[in-house]
């Protein structure tokens, strides 16, 4: 019986062998997601409860298919200012077919091996585009924080701040719950300051915790988080709703939803990768892993997931070494809301709001934005100028704005070209064009031709160009054409030795 046992002990130790890492791993993204789960759906202005239920697919599901093993999926800060935008705009039913139709573009993309292309994304952009959602989102919770209502537009959040601020000083309740935000606040930025052994709870938890308890206790008048139990919750999307697509406003939300999480959950495994020495990731697999987590969260009427970065490197730093630890993190989330759901009744909202805030004030890069400034300018501009939109217009404009000015920017360095006259004062002017000639430079090229001689014979050496466009070819040609018609000998042309 000993030995029997012990082979019985042995095989299972061999079908998992780091079962004891990746289940301590799992208790602790387990009470990293919790909070942040319950906050986003808040913030998102859905039910509590289908914060929960993205959590749990993004364990359950997405935790168990092939893609990224140690990055954990779930609802992300990233997303709320979109989310909580579609649920304004077109109503909570259509928010399911929207994220429904995300998971079912991404399964696309990803069986069409499209999502290493997302690494070709401008990392300015990506960083612009966060930046421009944390300065919302911040600008939104701190209404949160003060128990007021927020404008709708970006510009209007950020505009009715100080008349906000002034009227929560004439509130009681409303200093009351900027009390609850701003110590919830205080606690997650001083929560690595504490000692390691204080430390093995997560700051999250912590500052939501102590908030909770101290509401309590001294039966402080804020808000608390709506319960509705978790089957009263999930409302999945009704035949009606998916007449809503023909919408052209929902479809540009779908394409936003879908390009904004692929982009944030592919950038995420890449910064994953970088954390651990396990294996790398598969990028076209976790787009399809995504892309499933989303489709089942359509269906269950849920917030739309992508791969969360804190979770993820939570889940690298307590040690966990397979997927196993993602996916227990999901059956504990289950646990919790199907067993106590009435704990979400005592959250105080302010501090749900002050974890969001501190969560937005990380997507925006203020060093990263100076370092940038210093090396490259182009870049950060950029990055300014995608997050403004964002703020300024809204989500997927400002994105739009951003890609077509990388795009600009990078044409206009590829066009790069250098143009060397040189002179002996006796014989022909001789002029060699090296780079690419491309009509964003021809400006350039003809003022610096024209101003030679025109009673001088000029040789123009091509040979080092590597791409001439067809605008440039004319262009020269017609120069050519007119400086040989001033009497001069004819404007003798090397062409360019181009592969093809």
């Amino acid at each position: 019986m000993s030995a029997a046992t012990d082979r019985e002990t042995a095989g299972r130790i061999s079908r998992f062998p780091h079962l004891r890492q990746d289940f301590a791993a799992s208790l602790v993204v387990f009470l990293v997601a919790l909070p942040l789960c319950v906050g986003v759906a808040v913030a998102s202005g859905v039910p509590a409860e289908l914060g929960l239920v993205t959590g749990i697919v993004g364990g359950l599901v997405t935790g168990m298919l092939r893609g990224s093993s140690l990055q954990v999926s779930g609802p992300a800060a990233g997303l709320t200012v979109l989310v909580f935008e579609a649920v304004r705009e077109f109503g909570l039913p259509a928010l399911g077919v929207i994220v429904l139709a995300t998971g079912v573009l991404q399964l696309a993309m990803g069986a069409l091996k499209l999502g290493r292309y997302f690494r070709a994304i401008s990392v300015s952009v990506v960083e612009g585009m966060l930046a421009g959602i944390g300065l919302v989102l911040i600008a939104g919770q701190l209404y949160a924080l003060a128990g007021a209502k927020a404008p709708e537009s970006g510009l209007g959040k950020i505009a009715g701040l100080p008349g906000a601020l002034v009227d929560a000083a004439g509130s009681t309740a409303a200093l009351a719950s900027l009390a609850v935000g701003a110590a919830t606040i205080a606690v997650l930025v001083l929560w690595k300051r504490l000692p390691a052994k204080v430390r093995t709870v997560p700051g999250p938890l912590a500052a939501v915790g102590l908030a909770t308890l101290a509401a309590l206790l001294l039966n402080l008048p804020v808000a608390t988080v709506e319960v509705q139990g978790l089957l009263g919750s999930v409302q999945p999307p009704s035949l009606a709703a998916f007449g809503e697509p023909a919408n052209v406003g929902l479809l540009g939300t779908i394409v936003a939803f879908t390009l904004i999480a692929s982009a944030e959950s592919l950038f995420s495994a890449a910064a994953v990768d970088r954390l651990h020495d396990g294996p790398r990731t598969e990028y076209d697999k976790e787009l399809m892993a995504q892309g499933a987590g989303n489709a089942l969260c359509g269906v269950l009427g849920a917030l739309p997931m992508t791969a969360v970065i804190v979770r993820s490197a939570a889940n690298v730093q307590a040690g966990a070494r397979t997927r196993a630890s993602r996916v227990l993190h999901g059956v504990w989330l289950l646990l919790f809301a199907a067993l106590l759901p009435d704990v979400l009744a005592y959250i105080p909202v302010p501090a749900l709001a002050g974890i969001l805030v501190h969560a937005g004030a990380k997507l925006v890069p203020v060093r990263a934005l100076v370092g940038l400034w210093r090396e490259h300018r182009g870049e950060a501009l950029i990055l300014v100028v995608t997050a403004v939109s964002i703020v300024a217009v809204s989500m997927f404009e400002g994105v739009l704005i951003g890609l077509a000015l990388a795009v600009v920017k990078t044409a206009w360095e590829a066009s790069h070209i250098r143009l060397e006259i040189v002179d002996k004062g006796a014989g022909p002017v001789q002029a060699y064009l090296s780079g690419n000639a491309t009509f964003l430079r021809l400006p350039k090229i003809l003022d610096s031709l024209e101003a030679l001689p025109q009673d001088r014979p000029v040789e123009l050496d091509l040979s080092g160009l590597h791409h001439l466009d067809h605008a440039c070819r004319t262009a020269l040609e017609t120069w050519s054409e007119r400086h040989s018609a001033a009497g001069t000998e004819p404007v003798k042309v090397t062409e360019p030795v181009m592969t093809a």
